[in-house]
């Protein structure tokens, strides 16, 4: 078995064990509005019609897969490498078919897709098998949007390059973070065009509920600024086949 397919099943079992959307950190007051927004965003850049087909890979418990599918009114596979992950979404949501699928070798057909979604998966993915799969099952005029870590950002950074703390805070030994300008670059060299990545979020997880809304409003402002908007904690991502 590959070494990245073998640390990220194990890394679906401690997330089950432990706890996926606390480790995630969606379930806290400011985690819950993040995940609002991010799900907004996701829906807004697919572009996707209601009654379309999209695809999500790295669905996780289908927190985003229910969200995505609400605003939308879109048919959703949801797809997961970790069967433990998987059968907590089927639990969870319904509506939605959820599936056992390696994101970097997916048993799916070509131009099936009018999106290809996902939150927080492609930075755990060797980004070029990733890469070539999603232009692979999306249709001509297809949109791809993922919502990742920007690398950017300080705390991010130090997460992913530091090894004794990327182990602590739980980290897969394989996944990294988005620096948006190559990433770029990659999109384009596997294929994509209108490529758009766009740095957003400065709400921290740990905020507590009555700094919310300043914090959420500080940090929206911060977004329109040039230089500061860089080291925002994620990144939207879209791009056209």
């Amino acid at each position: 078995m590959d070494n990245r397919i073998h640390n990220e099943l194990q890394h679906g079992k401690k997330l089950l064990e432990e706890g996926a959307e606390a480790i995630w950190n969606w379930d806290s007051p400011a985690g819950r509005v993040r995940a609002d927004r991010r799900a907004a965003l996701l829906a807004k850049y697919s572009e996707i019609k209601p009654g379309e087909m999209a695809l999500e890979i790295g669905c996780g418990t289908g927190l985003f897969s229910n969200k995505f599918r609400n605003l939308t009114q879109a048919k959703v596979i949801a797809t997961d490498l970790s069967p433990e992950l998987l059968e907590v979404a089927k639990q969870k949501y319904s509506g939605i078919e959820f599936r056992l699928e390696d994101a970097m070798n997916l048993n799916l057909d070509d131009n099936s897709f009018q999106v290809v979604f996902g939150s927080s998966v492609l930075h755990h993915l060797d980004f070029h098998k990733a890469l070539k799969e999603i232009y692979r099952v999306l249709k001509p005029g297809g949109r791809m949007v993922f919502a990742e870590p920007n690398m950017i950002n300080p705390q991010i950074f130090i997460q992913k390059n530091v090894p004794f703390i990327k182990k602590w805070l739980g980290d897969s030994p394989d996944e990294t973070a988005i620096v948006r300008w190559k990433f770029k670059k990659i999109l384009e060299q596997n294929g994509f065009k209108n490529v758009e990545i766009i740095p957003y979020d400065f709400l921290h997880p740990v905020v507590p509920s009555f700094l919310i809304s300043i914090v959420n409003g500080t940090g929206k402002i911060l977004e329109r600024i040039p230089i500061a908007k860089e080291i925002a904690g994620s990144v939207i991502i879209s791009a056209v086949k």
